[in-house]
């Protein structure tokens, strides 16, 4: 009887930077290998490049098939390289002459090269099925740009599926962009993708090993992901949950699921649950229970595994060779690059065996030689292997409603070792729940709180600013540490009076904003690296210690907030610093005349100071102010520049320096 042929899918995320893996994709992939009979193919990166390797490795293999007796694989950089460029140079490094089969061979490499050149790859596609994640609807471009390549990789446009966030909140415009109609919400439900199937997707335990698939390093990738409730009893305008998850499911346990990827993938230090609105369901402590049952208690403690000995049993296993081919070379090669600075007989002995093997480099290392090059790594792989037992976290990653908390609320998640505590405070009307929840938690134990804070939705800009020292306020109180995250709104669906549809970029300004303040609220976000954190004195520095401060900072030139303590050291100089900047600031805002103040306002808000703009200016006072709105970024680097020059004086000001680094410690 003759064997039925594999059939292949491909898991594609876009080339956007995010922190954490796609889940959704990373279940799909579990779908398909429960199936049987599929090949999964997980990327991510440029999709042009992965095309160009694909070809390049099926032109090696066409080439084996002809002259088995040199190792092509070990040219394989050279391949990619002529396939992609055409150049002469790099089809002359793969050095065919080698081979006593020379004219066929130069034959077949011409006619790879044409097959990706002149475009018959297209022609003849390599997948069954192609399936694309989305996220913000702010990567709508790259998204797009995605799924229409994506539609050249599959056999058939009916097999291309799309699915995740931007797909759900915006199906019909991405299917006007595309001709791909999307899955809306969930895999919820069994026989979605394949008649007859039992299996529910959305339940299904997490594919680990497709993240080593790809070059791209998650920053959040040790731990467990997932969900142990859906929806949202809450419709939040702001919100796409109610579009992405319109029903409310109160409990999905979760220990098996964690169990089955322990198992496989190895342990993983913390857990991340996804969930919107955990605290509403009934089911509460049956979760806390899942949680701790999966080793997540509080006081838990990790010790990382020997992650070769798994990497390199799962390819024994043939679990993913694509995968533990690159993690096993890769933490090898990590290996020896710790040994190397001792200068050692052990690291010269892993150097003669990587290169005896050929896995010095990902392109040459085959799955055989990297099972063999183990066996007499082994020892003194685990000789140096020493892990030390560290605390693991359970992490609400979406937050939890302030609304909700009640004292037996508090007592169930006193039970689990959370950290942080994400406690949603995205309105400054909630502020008494939010009050009292932090005081519950803290009364109960627990010392870290986190929490984005939305801003530029229906909020005024003084509303960030109170929600901010509430935060440092209760950490000073209570001894306690929040971090707050301010979070600037993007819609997510284009509104009825815009004439621009601003769910597709960042450049929404909220009704009470104006794109000056947005720009000055992330100029001072850069200098603290997005968050802010208990420390008066910090926030009082980086804020304004009054309200009228904090607004002075919103109109303050953007140059003058993200080198804050050089500008003010050059009033020292007697330069254009900040006081000078303030006095000429109150001055034209007291002897203007209204309607030259309110144009100079006008251009400051809008934050384009074009000639156009300044030639609408009449005063020479209001001139000498927007000169100071100039973007001088540039000549601060610039060599030969006077404020190059002032910049080098003020760096090697000692005082300076120390006043900066107890800034900076504070």
């Amino acid at each position: 009887m003759m064997k039925s042929k594999r059939k292949k899918v491909l898991l594609i995320e876009p080339n956007y930077a995010n922190k954490y893996p796609p889940i959704g994709l990373m279940k799909l992939s579990t779908y398909y290998k429960n199936l049987g009979g599929w090949d999964v193919t997980f990327y991510k990166g440029d999709l042009k490049t992965f095309v160009i390797e694909r070809i390049a490795d099926r032109c090696i293999e066409d080439f084996e098939k002809t002259d088995k007796s040199i190792d092509w694989w070990l040219k394989r950089d050279e391949f990619i390289d002529y396939i992609k460029t055409r150049k002469k140079e790099a089809a002359e490094k793969i050095a065919v002459e080698r081979s006593d089969m020379e004219l066929i061979l130069l034959t077949k490499l011409t006619e790879w090269k044409d097959f990706y050149w002149k475009g018959i790859w297209k022609k003849e596609p390599e997948w069954d099925r192609v399936g694309v994640t989305t996220l913000f609807t702010f990567y709508w471009d790259i998204t797009v740009e995605t799924i229409n390549f994506a539609k050249l990789l599959v056999k058939k446009k009916k097999d291309l599926m799309v699915g995740g966030v931007l797909a759900s909140i915006q199906p019909k415009e991405l299917e006007a962009a595309t001709g791909i109609k999307p899955w809306v919400g969930i895999l919820g439900a069994p026989g979605i993708l394949d008649k007859g199937d039992t299996q529910i997707i959305d339940n299904l335990p997490l594919d680990y090993s497709i993240l080593d698939e790809i070059e791209y390093k998650y920053p959040m990738a040790n731990a467990f992901y997932g969900y142990m409730t859906r929806g949202c009893i809450r419709h939040c305008a702001f919100c796409a949950v109610p579009t992405l998850e319109n029903k409310y499911i109160p409990y999905i346990p979760m220990r098996e699921r964690v169990e089955k990827v322990r198992e496989i993938y190895g342990d993983q230090k913390d857990l991340l649950l996804m969930d919107n609105n955990v605290l509403a369901s009934e089911n509460l402590k049956d979760i806390i229970d899942d949680i701790i049952a999966s080793g997540f208690g509080k006081g838990a403690k990790f010790i990382q595994p020997n992650m070769l000995a798994i990497s390199i049993r799962n390819l024994k296993n043939g679990v993913n060779d694509r995968a533990y081919i690159r993690k096993s070379q890769g933490l090898i090669q990590e290996f020896y690059q710790k040994l190397k600075p001792l200068k050692g007989d052990e690291s010269y002995e892993v150097y003669k065996i990587m290169s005896r093997y050929h896995i010095n480099k990902l392109s040459t290392t085959k799955k055989e030689a990297l099972i063999a090059a183990y066996e007499e790594i082994q020892p003194l792989y685990d000789k140096h292997q020493h892990p030390v037992p560290r605390s693991r976290y359970v992490d609400f990653n979406q937050g939890v409603d302030a609304r909700l908390f009640t004292e037996e609320i508090v007592s169930q998640l006193a039970r689990i070792a959370i950290r942080p505590l994400r406690i949603a405070f995205d309105d400054i009307r909630t502020y008494d729940c939010y009050n009292n929840a932090i005081r519950m938690s803290a009364k109960a134990g627990m010392k870290d709180f986190s929490n984005y804070l939305l801003y530029n939705f229906m909020d005024k800009p003084v509303d960030l600013y109170k929600r901010l020292r509430i935060n440092v306020e209760l950490c000073d109180e209570l001894n306690v540490n929040i971090y707050s995250f301010p979070m600037k709104y993007h819609p997510i669906r284009k509104g009825k009076c815009d004439e621009e549809d601003y769910s597709h970029n960042r450049d929404y300004i909220g009704k009470y904003w104006n794109r000056k303040y947005i720009r000055a609220v992330q100029a001072i976000l850069n200098s603290t690296k997005g968050k802010i954190g208990k420390g008066m004195s910090f926030f009082l520095e980086a804020f304004g210690t009054t309200e009228e401060e904090y607004f002075e900072l919103l109109e303050m030139p953007e140059t003058f907030i993200l080198y804050r303590f050089f500008f003010k050291w050059l009033d020292e100089k007697g330069s254009m610093g900040t006081d000078h900047w303030r006095q000429c600031w109150c001055h034209c805002m007291g002897t203007l005349d209204e309607v030259e103040k309110q144009n100079v306002l006008d251009i400051i808000h809008r934050n384009i100071f074009s000639q156009e703009e300044i030639d609408s200016v009449v005063s020479d006072d209001a001139l000498t102010l927007l000169n100071f709105y100039t973007n001088y970024r540039k000549d601060i680097i610039t060599p030969g520049t006077k404020l190059y020059e002032l910049k080098q004086e003020y760096d090697a000001h000692p005082t300076m320096k120390l006043r900066r680094k107890k800034h900076e410690h504070e």
